[in-house]
C-alpha cells in the first residue's frame, strides 16, 4: 500500500512538472489597443488587438484573462448568459464568462448587436450582415453585402447598421434594408448610439443626429475639434464621443456643443467607450483602459493585468527586470513579472526600442532620441546634444563608452553617459544600424549591408562579412569566443574569428526573421517574427523550437534573469517568462536557490513618489535574503527615530522575499515627503537602509 501511495504521489509530481513545462504570460507591462466593451452584471469584458479578452470584476482595478486566445477582438455582445467576441476568425461564444469559447463560424467580424433572441453579426470584407437565432448555431445571410458593416444600434424593432456606405435601416431582423442617408454628407459611418428618440453617427467626418429614425440627419460637430469619430456613447443627458487623436468630448445638449475632456487621458486614440453606472471607460491605442467617475472630466488609467502590450526592447538590473515598449514607456517589475509598474516620468517619448544598463545608469532609445536615469527609471532626462539622429534602435557599452545605433545616422558615441555624442561612422558605409555588440576591444555593428567591425571605439569600421549569405543583419550575441549573427530573412551565422569569416547554421530554424538573441552558456536562443523562439546549443548540429506554452511568435525581446528566460511579444503577448531547466541542462529554478548570506537590498524605486501627486510609482519594494527559518521584523523609521509603519513581523522561511511599502504610516496616512530608515531584523542580525519618499 505504501509504496502504491508513493507511486502515486509521484505520478503527481511528475503530472505537475510537465503541465509546468512550457511559457507563462506574465502580467504585462500593462496596457495595449482596446477596441470594444461589454458589461454583464458585475463583470466588465474588454476586447483588444492582436490579443484577448480580458475580464474585470472591480471596474476595472484589476484585469484576467479570458481563455480566449484567437486573436484580434473587433466586438463584443451579451445575451443573457451568453458572452460573444467577433473577429477576424469569426464569432465565438462563451457561457462561462468567458473561460472557454466555442467557434460558431462566420469570418471578418466587425460588429455585434442583440435583439431579442436575435444575434447580429456584420462583416467587413463586404460579406454583409448575418443573423442566427439560436446562439451561433447557425448563421443565414440578411442582405448588406455590398458593405463593410462597422457597427449596430437597435432601437425596439429598428435595427441600424453603421456601414462603409452610410447607415441602413431594418425593421424585420435584417430581411430588408433601407438606407437612410439624407442629409449624411460623410457616410464612413464608424459608430452609432441612441438616446431616447436620437440616433447619433460618428463618422470619420464627425457626429450627425437624426430624431426620426435616421429618415433626416444633421450635423452636429460645433466644438469637435477632431471629427474622425470612432466611438460613441451614452450616460443620461451626457453624450461622448471618441476619437482619432483628439480624446473623449462631451455634449450635454445632444450634440449641440461639445466640450474636450481629456485630463489625465495620456492616449487620445480612443477606439471604444462603455458606460457602467456612474463609471465611463475608455478603450485607447496602445496604452489600454482608462476611467472617469465623473463623466470625463478627470481620468485614470486602470490597466493592472491587462497584458496586451507590444515589449520591444528587455533588460535586467539587479534583481529587477525592465521592459521598453510601444507607446507604454518602460515598465520595471521586481518579481518575475507577477507584476508590474510603469516607470516614465520624464520620458517624453514612450516608443522604447533600446534599453541599456551601465551601473547605476539606465538608458532608453526612442525615436526623440536618448533618455538618461539614475535613479532606477523613477525620473529621466533627455540626453541628445550631438546626436543628430535621434532614432535609436539599439545600444553598447564598453567601459565609459556608451554606442547608440540609429536608423539612418549610424553608430553615436558618449564618453558621459549621453550628456554629449559624437558620430563615429568613418568606413561604415551603411548607416542604419539594427545591432550593436562588444567584445572586449571589438566593436560589431549589424547593419542593413552587413556586419561592420571597429577596433577602435568607432573611430573607424572594416566590413567583416566573407561568409554571410545574407547582409541584413537584425541581432547578435556573444558566447566564449563564437559570435552570432540573425539575419531579416531568418538565417543564422557563426564566426569563431571576429567576423573574419561566417558559417551558416539554420539547420532547424525557419525563415521567419530573426529579431533578436540570448546566451545562456553555452546555449544560444533566437527570437523570431512569427516562429517563436528557438534553441541551439553549442555542441548542436540544429535548432529547436522551445516554444510550448508561447501565444505570441512575434518575438522582438529576449533576456536571461536568474534562471528564467524572457520573451518580450507582440500586441497580445506583453512578457512570457519560462524556466530555463525546462529548456537546458545544468539550471536550477528559483526556488532551489539558497541564499548564502543574510542581504537586506535597496529599495526599487529609490526615491518613490506620492500616489497623490499624480506620479506613476505609488510604492516601493523592498528584498532581503534570510539564511535560516527566524523571526523576522521590518520597520519605517523616519530620521528622528520614530516608528512610522511595522511591515512584516512574523516567522519566515529562507530564501528571498519582498514587501511593498505604500508610503503611509500605521494609521493609514500618507507620510510627508524626506528620508527614511528601513530596519530589517532577522533573528540577531540587523540590517538597515535609506530611502526617499517624495510627494
Amino acid at each position: 500500500m505504501k509504496r502504491l501511495l508513493s507511486f502515486f504521489a509521484a505520478s503527481i509530481l511528475l503530472g505537475a512538472q510537465s503541465l509546468q513545462a512550457q511559457w507563462i504570460q506574465t502580467s504585462g507591462p500593462y496596457g495595449g489597443n482596446v477596441t470594444c466593451f461589454a458589461i454583464t452584471g458585475a463583470n466588465l469584458f474588454a476586447g483588444t488587438y492582436e490579443g484577448s479578452v480580458f475580464r474585470s470584476t472591480n471596474n476595472g482595478t484589476s484585469w484576467t484573462p479570458t481563455g480566449f486566445t484567437v486573436g484580434d477582438v473587433s466586438s463584443l455582445a451579451v445575451s443573457g448568459t451568453n458572452l460573444f467576441a467577433g473577429s477576424f476568425d469569426g464569432v465565438f461564444r462563451s457561457i462561462d464568462n468567458g473561460a472557454n469559447w466555442t467557434n460558431t463560424g462566420l469570418n471578418s467580424v466587425s460588429a455585434l448587436a442583440v435583439n431579442g433572441s436575435n444575434l447580429f453579426a456584420g462583416t467587413y470584407n463586404s460579406g454583409g450582415v448575418f443573423l442566427s437565432t439560436n446562439n451561433g448555431t447557425s448563421w443565414i445571410n440578411v442582405g448588406l453585402t455590398n458593405y463593410g458593416v462597422w457597427c449596430f444600434a437597435v432601437n425596439g424593432s429598428n435595427l441600424f447598421a453603421g456601414t462603409s456606405g452610410g447607415v441602413f435601416l431594418s425593421t424585420n431582423n435584417g430581411t430588408n434594408w433601407t438606407a437612410v442617408n439624407s442629409g449624411l454628407t460623410n457616410t464612413d459611418v464608424q459608430s452609432l448610439a441612441l438616446n431616447g428618440s436620437n440616433l447619433f453617427a460618428g463618422t470619420s467626418g464627425g457626429v450627425f443626429l437624426s430624431t426620426n429614425n435616421g429618415t433626416n440627419w444633421t450635423a452636429v460637430i460645433n466644438g469637435l475639434t477632431n471629427t474622425d469619430v470612432l466611438s460613441l456613447a451614452v450616460n443620461g443627458a451626457n453624450l461622448f464621443a471618441g476619437t482619432n487623436g483628439g480624446g473623449v468630448f462631451l455634449s450635454i445638449n445632444n450634440g449641440t456643443s461639445w466640450t474636450a475632456v481629456n485630463n489625465g487621458l495620456t492616449n487620445t486614440d480612443v477606439f471604444s467607450l462603455a458606460v457602467n453606472g456612474a463609471n465611463l471607460f475608455a478603450g485607447t491605442n496602445d496604452v489600454g483602459v482608462f476611467r472617469s467617475t465623473n463623466n470625463g472630466l478627470s481620468w485614470t488609467v486602470v490597466n493592472a493585468g491587462l497584458a496586451n502590450t507590444h515589449v520591444l526592447s528587455l533588460a535586467v538590473n539587479g534583481s529587477n527586470l525592465l521592459a521598453g515598449t510601444e507607446d507604454v514607456g518602460v515598465s520595471f517589475s521586481t518579481n518575475n513579472g507577477t507584476s508590474w509598474t510603469a516607470i516614465n516620468t520624464g520620458l517624453t517619448d514612450s516608443y522604447v526600442q533600446s534599453l541599456a544598463v551601465n551601473g547605476a545608469n539606465l538608458f532608453a532609445g526612442t525615436y526623440d532620441g536618448v533618455f538618461l536615469s539614475t535613479n532606477n527609471g523613477a525620473s529621466w532626462t533627455a540626453v541628445n546634444n550631438g546626436l543628430t539622429n535621434t532614432d535609436v534602435q539599439t545600444f553598447a557599452v564598453s567601459d565609459s563608452n556608451l554606442f547608440a545605433g540609429t536608423f539612418g545616422g549610424g553608430v553615436f558615441r558618449s564618453t558621459n553617459n549621453g550628456a554629449s555624442w559624437t558620430a563615429v561612422n568613418a568606413g561604415l558605409t551603411d548607416t542604419y544600424v539594427n545591432a550593436l555588440l562588444v567584445n572586449g576591444s571589438n566593436l560589431f555593428a549589424g547593419t542593413n549591408d552587413g556586419v561592420f567591425l571597429s577596433t577602435n571605439n568607432g573611430t573607424s569600421w572594416t566590413g567583416v562579412n566573407t561568409g554571410l549569405t545574407e547582409t541584413y543583419i537584425e541581432a547578435f550575441a556573444m558566447s566564449g569566443s563564437n559570435l552570432f549573427a540573425g539575419g531579416y530573412q531568418g538565417n543564422m551565422f557563426l564566426s569563431t574569428n571576429n567576423g573574419t569569416s561566417w558559417t551558416a547554421i539554420n539547420t532547424g530554424l525557419p525563415s521567419n526573421h530573426v529579431d533578436v538573441l540570448a546566451v545562456h552558456g553555452s546555449n544560444l536562443f533566437a527570437g523570431t517574427d512569427g516562429g517563436g523562439v528557438f534553441l541551439y546549443t553549442n555542441n548542436g548540429t540544429s535548432w529547436t523550437a522551445v516554444n510550448t506554452g508561447l501565444k505570441s511568435t512575434y518575438v522582438d525581446a529576449l533576456v536571461v534573469s536568474g534562471s528564467n528566460l524572457f520573451a518580450g511579444t507582440d500586441y497580445g503577448g506583453a512578457v512570457w517568462r519560462r524556466p530555463l531547466s525546462e529548456m537546458v541542462t545544468g539550471v536550477e529554478d528559483d526556488f532551489s536557490q539558497v541564499p548564502v548570506c543574510f542581504t537586506l537590498e535597496q529599495n526599487y524605486p529609490n526615491p518613490f513618489w506620492s500616489g497623490v501627486a499624480s506620479r506613476e510609482i505609488a510604492a516601493t519594494t523592498i528584498r532581503y535574503q534570510l539564511l535560516k527559518t527566524t523571526q523576522v521584523v521590518l520597520k519605517i523609521y523616519n530620521i528622528f527615530g520614530q516608528e512610522v509603519r511595522t511591515l512584516v513581523n512574523e516567522r519566515q522561511s529562507t530564501g528571498v522575499k519582498s514587501v511593498v511599502w505604500d508610503g503611509r504610516d500605521q494609521f493609514g496616512k500618507e507620510v510627508s515627503s524626506g528620508i527614511y530608515v528601513y530596519r530589517l531584523q532577522a533573528g540577531k542580525s540587523i540590517q538597515s537602509r535609506k530611502l526617499s519618499f517624495m510627494r
